[in-house]
Order: structure tokens, then C-alpha cells, then sequence
């Protein structure tokens, strides 16, 4: 049965880092990445990252439909790494509004994350720990990715939250417990 671990912490925190370190350890290897270029300075930063992750990684770049790129993986892959859950959701309320409770984009990840086609590393920022946003839209940003992240966690069989560059077990690898509950309660 394959595997789920989700990485969590702040910004530059070393979730990235970490993940892929966790993803080397296995063969064939892919790499769903969520961010797309809208300036000069996220070009520059997927670059950077491209660059990290050298060509061991079969990319994919998908901003919106993360389930259907992992189901599109070729067979043989035996890990993914999905960085990162926050930016995805961010892309969903750019193109779908923030209006809503959940996005079928989101549901279809965590119906995958039930039984996933192979080991999966998804990589999320923790934003609830910070001040409140000034903007009704930068709360629902923080509520909805506190849902989606809290979704995740209970569906992963091990959680890592990242502090500094070091990696704190949250929750230790074990067998998942049931389904969980829809993203719109939480």
C-alpha cells in the first residue's frame, strides 16, 4: 500500500528541501509542481528549484488539477513529491473565486489521497500561526488552507512540521484510521 507524508512549517522553513531529501531514497521519482511564472521573481524562484532537484525527477506542472496529474504519472514512478498545496490553493481562488467552501480540485486530492498510485510527499505552509490578515480574502486564504492542510494530515500516515531548517514528527508513520470527514467541516 502506498504511503502519504505531508511537510508543513512556515515559509523557508526547509520543507522543500526536506522532501526531496525523503523522495531520494527511491528510484523513479516525479515532482508535481504548482506554481506557475506571473513575474521576474517567481520565474526566478522555480528556476532555483528546477535547479535543486536536477534531473532525477520526472516534472510536472500542473496549477490547478494536482489529483489528475498524479493519476497521469507513469506507472513505474514509485514516489511524488507536490509542492506546494498553498500555491495550489491560492491558483484555485485566482481562477474559481473565494466564495466557496471547497473546490472539486480539492476533494478529488483527498479522494486520491485515500488510495493513492504510489508514495506521495505533499509539501503545504502552515499560515495560521502568524497575525490575522487585514483582508477578507487573505482570512479566507488562511481558513481554507488550515482546512485543506488539517484534511491532508488525517488521511497522511506521517506528518513532519519543519522549524528552521529541522524536522519535527508531528505525527509518526502509521497505518491510517478510517476515512475522514469532508474538507468543508473542519
Amino acid at each position: 500500500m502506498s504511503r502519504v507524508l505531508l511537510v508543513t512549517g512556515g515559509a523557508r522553513s526547509g520543507k522543500s528541501r526536506y522532501a526531496l531529501e525523503r523522495a531520494s531514497t527511491y528510484g523513479s521519482k516525479a515532482f508535481v509542481a504548482t506554481a506557475e511564472v506571473v513575474d521576474a521573481e517567481m520565474a526566478d524562484r522555480i528556476a532555483m528549484h528546477r535547479k535543486e532537484r536536477g534531473k532525477t525527477f520526472l516534472t510536472t506542472e500542473e496549477p490547478v488539477d494536482v489529483a489528475k496529474a498524479v493519476r497521469r504519472l507513469p506507472q513505474h514512478v514509485e514516489v511524488a513529491v507536490i509542492d506546494c498545496l498553498t500555491v495550489w490553493l491560492a491558483n484555485l481562488m485566482h481562477r474559481f473565486g473565494c466564495r466557496q467552501d471547497t473546490y472539486p480540485a480539492v476533494d478529488a486530492l483527498l479522494d486520491l489521497l485515500d488510495h493513492p498510485p504510489c508514495d506521495l510527499i505533499l509539501v503545504s505552509n502552515e499560515v495560521g500561526m502568524g497575525i490575522v490578515p487585514e483582508t477578507e480574502t487573505g482570512r479566507f486564504f488562511r481558513d481554507i488552507a488550515g482546512r485543506v492542510n488539517q484534511e491532508v494530515a488525517r488521511r497522511a500516515d506521517e506528518v513532519v512540521f519543519m522549524v528552521s531548517g529541522i524536522p519535527v514528527t508531528v505525527k509518526p508513520e502509521s497505518s491510517r484510521k478510517g476515512k475522514a470527514v469532508s474538507a468543508r467541516n473542519g
